[in-house]
């Protein structure tokens, strides 16, 4: 968990490669991990958490044009791997993922993918998950003229406001 730490803050200051070893590390340490000998504040990081947490990593540096396809199955596999009981983190990595393929993939996708994050948030209370969905709202704006991601900027302006 603390080197996925020292990824998200490398990758904000846009260093790739230390992102690169630091969420290698993070995985080098999760392989180790224990489950049952975690203590009770450390049992919500399992394989989805960890996933999340290096996809966000990640993400940082795919939206500059490095490690696109490892944050975009990173985040994938968190979304896939949070239940119900994580649904916020579901959803946030949802958003991220909306918000990656929006800037560097297919609008379209990005579209459909955004539209499950936002029915996935409901009323949209945490303010990570509202800057987030700013960020993909921004993200969109130059793919405004295809239909699918207007109505999903439309849906983000009407969940978040400001």
């Amino acid at each position: 968990m603390l080197h996925t730490g020292r990824a998200r803050a490398l990758a904000k200051l846009a260093r790739m490669q230390e992102t690169a070893s630091a969420v290698g590390a993070a995985d080098e340490e999760f392989g180790h991990s224990r489950p049952d000998d975690d203590p009770p504040w450390m049992q919500y990081y399992d394989t989805a958490q960890h996933a999340g947490d290096t996809g966000h990593a990640l993400w940082d540096t795919a939206v500059r044009g490095h490690f696109y396809a490892e944050a975009r199955d990173r985040l994938a596999s968190a979304v896939t791997g949070h239940g119900d009981e994580f649904a916020r983190a579901r959803a946030i990595s949802q958003t991220k993922l909306a918000s990656l393929v929006m800037a560097v993939g297919d609008p379209t996708e990005a579209a459909m993918l955004g539209s499950l994050a936002l029915d996935w948030a409901g009323t949209v209370k945490s303010r990570r998950a509202a800057d987030d969905l700013r960020d993909l709202h921004r993200f969109a704006l130059v793919h405004d003229n295809v239909t699918e991601v207007a109505e999903l900027r439309h849906r983000i302006g009407t969940a978040v406001v400001g």
